[in-house]
């Protein structure tokens, strides 16, 4: 019963997330906001940003990958958010997107290169959330081990952690 209403929630969640610009703002976030989404958007849900907790995001489509990285031990298993899932249901447009961490490290690229496959803005590594002292609350990861693309310098300077904000431009 409970992963039945969580199922409902979650397509209400997504619902809303998907509706025109027309509708009315978002739902605020319940639990504690681990993203913020601003610039080009069509939903807003505080003072003209999109604001994301826990729960929002994994309203939303997941994936999963396992791969290594050049900062973690083994081969950890992500779990989050595609990026171009997360564009496609706040309606996010422009050129470009700057993704800001907690540390004010900023990686700009352009909204062309988010792929159908990467990149993924993980929330849970091997299933448990992460830390701020363990890339969290977002670390956006790319499926490394899958393709020699995903291992280049480019790459790996996008792949920022403590991620807690995205901005749409043009």
């Amino acid at each position: 019963m409970k992963s039945f209403l969580r199922a409902m929630c979650g397509g209400a969640l997504i619902l809303s997330l998907s509706l025109s610009a027309r509708a009315e703002e978002v739902a605020a976030p319940k639990g504690e906001v681990l993203l913020t989404l601003s610039g080009s958007l069509e939903q807003t849900n505080v003072d003209g940003t999109l604001q994301l907790d826990q729960a929002m995001l994994e309203a939303l489509p997941q994936t999963e990958f396992t791969t290594s990285t050049t900062w973690t031990s083994g081969t950890p298993t992500f779990k989050g958010v595609l990026l171009k899932d997360l564009i496609a249901a706040v309606g996010a447009k422009g050129g470009t997107v700057t993704l800001q961490a907690v540390n004010d490290y900023a990686v700009t690229m352009p909204l062309a290169d988010v792929g159908p496959e990467a990149p993924l803005l993980a929330f849970l590594m091997d299933g448990e959330t992460m830390s701020l002292r363990d890339k969290g609350p977002i670390w956006m990861v790319y499926p490394y081990d899958s393709n020699e693309k995903f291992r280049t310098e480019e790459t790996y300077s996008r792949s920022i952690w403590q991620l807690t904000q995205i901005i749409f431009a043009d």
